[in-house]
């Protein structure tokens, strides 16, 4: 009896580097109702069951480092999370309605290998979401659809193949941090310009992009707060507003077949 009534009392299992491949092997240790906090980060499991749903008090899933391909549809059902972290994983697609998270506050997908193709139809949709970390992956570009994600505080672009980002961007006024380093940009959409972004609070991130003369310019004398100074004045609306999409070279991609999330995966 008092084992049963200390394994009712459990509402937080760690279990990080562990060699655990299945959910089967923790499972004897899990009450489905009343788990809060799970962590199985840096370990060898490939897949999540569908059954992760049954855990329906579940507030943060940590699956960080392992070697999961896909998520089941029903994780999104799972009514109480506010933390999921699926980074370095090896995530080609999101599964269908992954946006119907009720209560997700922060999303980490960083190093995976998601693109704009991944993405179901209302990911973009989860107006919860507080910081969402898409950093090492493939995007090429997002869509208008990011607008709706109205209380972002943090977005996390950094070394994707970025070639443009959406005016959509700059509606996003509750955006704290923005980081974009590390992709292809060339210009930057002067409706950026909105977002407060430059300050001792604020984290604006530019670097290691093929910038057109002008901006980079403003780059390298001023960083990041003249960037934002220049895309905000009328001289840059009118020379954006004024540039044919083909006018630009398209940069080059760069190499990423060393990326750990790459490894025994058949590439297209």
């Amino acid at each position: 009896m008092p084992k049963d009534k200390k394994k009712e009392e459990v509402t937080e299992v760690e279990h990080v580097d562990r060699n655990i491949s299945s959910f089967s092997q923790i499972s004897h240790l899990i009450d489905a109702e009343i788990i809060t906090r799970l962590s199985l980060s840096h370990n060898k499991l490939t897949v999540v069951p569908p059954n992760i749903a049954d855990l329906i008090s579940l507030q943060s899933l940590n699956l960080w480092n392992n070697q999961i391909e896909e998520l089941p549809p029903s994780i999104s059902s799972l009514p109480k999370l506010r933390i999921l972290n699926v980074g370095m994983n090896k995530l080609t697609k999101l599964p269908k309605g992954f946006g119907s998270f009720s209560e997700l506050e922060i999303l980490d997908l960083t190093y995976n290998n998601l693109s704009e193709r991944s993405l179901p139809g209302n990911f973009f949709f989860m107006q919860t979401l507080r910081a969402l970390y898409l950093g090492d992956n493939d995007f090429e570009m997002l869509p208008g659809d990011v607008e709706n994600l109205t209380n972002l505080q943090i977005l996390v672009l950094r070394e994707n193949d970025l070639l443009t980002l959406p005016k959509e961007l700059g509606k996003l006024t509750r955006l704290r941090e923005l980081h974009i380093q590390g992709n292809r940009l060339a210009m930057i959409p002067p409706e950026l310009g909105n977002l407060e972004l430059v300050g001792s609070k604020q984290v604006l991130r530019l670097e290691h992009n093929p910038f057109i003369p002008r901006i980079q310019d403003q780059f390298d004398e001023n960083g990041a707060a003249g960037v934002w100074a220049h895309i905000r004045t009328d001289d840059y609306r009118y020379f954006f507003g004024r540039q044919e999409p083909s006018s630009t070279p398209v940069p080059p991609k760069r190499n990423k077949e060393k990326k750990v999330s790459r490894k025994g995966i058949q590439q297209a």
